[in-house]
């Protein structure tokens, strides 16, 4: 086990390497994302945050269809819009077209939930990317969305 004051020992065939550096950035951003929902996010996490930012953005959709439109599987959806449901973030109700589907909207209380979050995801975005300029920031956010 290495001291905590040593310095970090990466081997040089992965110091420069792309997906080395992105690994350890995603790792950083989401240490900062867990803590900061943590902290602020009173027992929610950064899924749930998505959940609600989708319901806000785009209104009322099968709980499948949310899942799918956010990239979260599937049980863990259900597990997570039962949490917010708890909360009285968002409604589920039975689609009347399907009686076997559930449709989840978003509350008042779920969407100014989600401008609290917005403000915690702003701090966090501050710390990640302190270290750079708005002019690197802006082009660390272009280059990503090329890489996605």
């Amino acid at each position: 086990m290495k001291p905590a004051h040593a310095p970090e020992r990466t081997p040089d065939r992965l110091r420069e390497r792309p997906t080395w550096l992105l690994g350890r950035a995603a790792a950083r951003a989401s240490g900062l994302l867990a803590s900061g929902f943590g902290e602020h996010g009173q027992g929610l996490r950064g899924y749930h945050y998505r959940l609600l930012a989708s319901l806000e953005q785009w209104g009322p959709v099968s709980q499948a269809d949310l899942g799918r439109d956010t990239g979260i599987d599937r049980s863990d959806v259900t597990a997570a819009v039962r949490v917010l449901e708890d909360l009285g973030l968002v409604d589920r109700e039975v689609d009347p077209a399907n009686q076997r589907r559930k449709v989840v909207s978003i509350t008042p209380d779920g969407i100014a939930r989600l401008a609290q979050l917005d403000a915690v995801l702003d701090g966090i975005q501050e710390s990640l990317l302190e270290p750079l300029t708005p002019d690197e920031r802006a082009q660390l956010v272009g280059l990503l969305k090329r890489l996605g």
